[in-house]
């Protein structure tokens, strides 16, 4: 996502979210300490889904499907926010010597997304229905998490 997208984007920022009930100060921990490697990394974007989800449902979207695959990749979290239906990439960090984490959503991760959302809306007949890409960027700084979701990050048609 670039600079000019998230402009567009509604940008909401939950910070120190260990008030979610307790259970993410210990993960994040965990994490900090594996961070680098390879299964470290896959623990860090499974956390990273898992806390995407429960602050999407705080914030009152319903989850439809998680890590929805297909040859081409994968759609991280597919949720209704009341009629609409959205398509959410989520991206973690531990750390930020690669940049903010939503920067990693490049224009041919958006439109690998966009053809995937494609495949989701035809498969489940919903064609008339409103969609919108969301990207949910958290970054785990001494083990507290900072999650900004980017509301209609892109477009599908802009890649």
């Amino acid at each position: 996502m670039t600079a000019e997208n998230a402009g567009n984007a509604e940008k909401i920022v939950l910070c120190d979210l260990c008030a979610l009930g307790g259970q993410i100060q210990p993960a994040a921990e965990v994490l900090h300490q594996r961070a680098g490697m390879t299964q470290a990394r896959q623990h860090l974007g499974k956390s990273g889904e898992d806390l995407a989800c429960r602050v999407l449902e705080r914030r009152g979207y319903a989850i439809l499907a998680r890590r929805y695959r297909r040859k081409s990749g994968e759609i991280d979290i597919i949720a209704r926010d009341g009629p609409t239906l959205v398509f959410v990439e989520v991206k973690a960090r531990d750390g930020s010597p690669f940049g903010r984490p939503a920067e990693a959503v490049t224009g041919l991760k958006r439109l690998r997304l966009a053809r995937l959302a494609t495949d989701y809306i035809m498969r489940h007949h919903l064609r008339e229905c409103p969609c919108r890409f969301d990207v949910v960027s958290i970054q785990f700084d001494g083990g507290r998490p900072v999650v900004e979701i980017f509301q209609n990050a892109f477009d599908a048609r802009t890649p």
